[in-house]
């Protein structure tokens, strides 16, 4: 058996209205990854935030190789070799990606950063991660993939101890999942205990050591991946077996709800044609990078379209969306993929979050109605079972899941005609995800045309009732339920690229 690296004992954490830890136990060995599973609310990433000095415990003890550890700072954890790399990106958009790599040590001669130095550095960590970037490149104009795999690369930068990731690859491709895990192997070899938090749990079983469940701010149990299934870990996630669950049967559908041609949109979105129909939910899949994030940005007016048509309900007269209020009033909705930017406004309650699309109906002669605003908020926390301590609680110190949620309400309460997810179940545990599921289908069943794009074919193919599939910008295939296949997905997101390599 390894030697004991961490050991954390009787850990309990409050926050206002909220158990997050009761008396927890839990360790990492030296030169193990050892997974940390549970729903959203379990309490995964307040225990590795205390580890990591982010936040302070209320009870309990730890200690790191034998001695007493209890930090009171991220900077401190740093210190003893303690690193985490957060869900959320940490990433000074302005700053390139070398510097935000080497932030707090950048190399520098007479108080000059030798840039070139640094850039080399750069480029080196980024060689080993498989990672093909200009470290001079401004964060700023990198997507949320690569901005992701630059944050994992600044957790990777300097030497430690034990290294904690928070959903590591909820925006990551396949390959870059295989380099990320090239690495975690290599730093485990090294003798690095490794905290690994995941929702996928097949993940889970590929490369950890042990698990451990949380649930409800309570470990419910410990143990070696190989003597446990995914079905194991799901029935003590939730607290109750899901492979039971159903998920509604394929429709027809109605008529069309929104009808695109020819859309055309910078370098990724090239002369894409769909229609999206009443009562159906219709699936985008394709490789990072295929043009299907922009394409609903363009849609809904975020992204400026340089040709091509949208109608709206069956009308023969386009429709003029210059930017997302237009979408927004002709009653198109967009959950965007990043949640924390685009999505939320932080510092704000839930209760404004989840009203602020519809203020009109919640008002009188011009003044919001605080007791209707209150009744509609929590109504939809009811609803999506979001966790807060009340609805006057901000957005931002809600988990990741529960972000995602508000979200979700906030357009719910706007009641459109068509709603494009694009990747609503991102960094949502697998509890959450069939809450999810059941939703859209419940949007479908009342008439509304559902685009959900998502990098899970699984889930697509579990969910939709069509699935249309991106490739380098283009359209390349579209199937109904029964027609597809993962191996006909995936030749289809391959087809573009295929014709542009020969």
């Amino acid at each position: 058996m390894s030697e004991l690296l961490l050991e954390v004992r009787g850990l309990s954490k409050a926050f206002p209205g909220v158990q997050a830890l009761s008396e927890v136990d839990f360790d990492v060995r030296r030169g193990e990854v050892h997974a940390l599973v549970g729903e959203n609310g379990a309490g995964k990433s307040t225990l590795t935030r205390i580890v990591a000095g982010v936040d302070t415990a209320d009870a309990g003890r730890m200690s790191l190789s034998g001695a007493p550890y209890a930090p009171s700072s991220k900077a401190q954890a740093e210190f003893r070799g303690v690193r985490m790399v957060m869900q959320e990106l940490n990433l000074i958009p302005t700053l390139t990606v070398a510097e935000n790599i080497f932030l707090r040590e950048l190399p520098s001669r007479l108080g000059f950063i030798r840039y070139r130095a640094l850039n080399r550095d750069a480029a080196e960590l980024m060689r080993r991660l498989g990672l093909d970037i200009d470290p001079a490149t401004p964060v700023a104009t990198l997507g949320t993939g690569q901005q992701q795999m630059v944050e994992i690369a600044a957790g990777l930068s300097q030497k430690c101890r034990l290294l904690a990731l928070d959903e590591p690859t909820a925006s990551l491709t396949d390959r870059e999942i295989e380099r990320l895990f090239e690495q975690i192997r290599r730093l485990r070899a090294t003798g690095v205990g490794i905290i690994y938090i995941s929702h996928r749990l097949e993940e889970i079983q590929r490369i950890a050591d042990r698990v451990t469940v949380l649930r409800d701010g309570r470990r419910i149990d410990t143990g070696p991946i190989r003597e446990v299934s995914t079905g194991d870990i799901v029935r003590m996630m939730v607290g109750r077996d899901l492979v039971s669950e159903r998920l509604r049967p394929a429709t027809a559908g109605g008529e069309p709800a929104l009808r695109v041609v020819n859309l055309t949109a910078g370098p990724r979105v090239r002369g894409v044609t769909f229609e999206a129909r009443r009562g159906q939910i219709l699936g985008f899949a394709g490789l990072m990078g295929s043009g299907r994030t922009e394409t609903m940005r363009a849609i809904f007016g975020a992204d400026r379209r340089t040709a091509g048509r949208i109608y709206l309900r069956g009308s023969d007269k386009a429709a003029k969306i210059r930017r997302p209020a237009d979408a927004v009033r002709l009653g198109i909705a967009l959950l965007t993929e990043d949640r924390k930017e685009q999505g939320l406004f932080l510092p704000l309650s839930v209760r404004h979050n989840v009203s602020v699309t519809n203020l009109r109906v919640l008002s009188r002669l011009g003044w919001i109605s605080r007791a209707a605003e209150d009744e509609t908020a929590a109504r939809y926390c009811r609803a999506l079972t979001i966790r807060c301590a009340s609805t006057d609680q901000p957005a931002g110190k809600l988990s990741g899941g529960n972000q995602q949620k508000v979200v979700i309400a906030k357009w719910l309460f706007k009641d459109p005609e068509v709603l494009i997810f694009d990747e609503p179940t991102r960094g949502i545990d697998v509890g959450a995800k069939f809450e999810i599921y059941r939703l859209l289908g419940e949007l479908a069943e009342k008439g509304k045309a559902v685009v959900m794009v998502s990098s899970d074919l699984i889930e697509l193919m579990a969910v939709c009732d069509r699935i249309a599939v991106m490739s380098a910008g283009r359209l390349a295939a579209t199937f109904d339920r029964g027609q597809w296949s993962q191996e006909a997905i995936m030749t289809a997101a391959l087809s573009e690229y295929v014709k542009t390599a020969v």
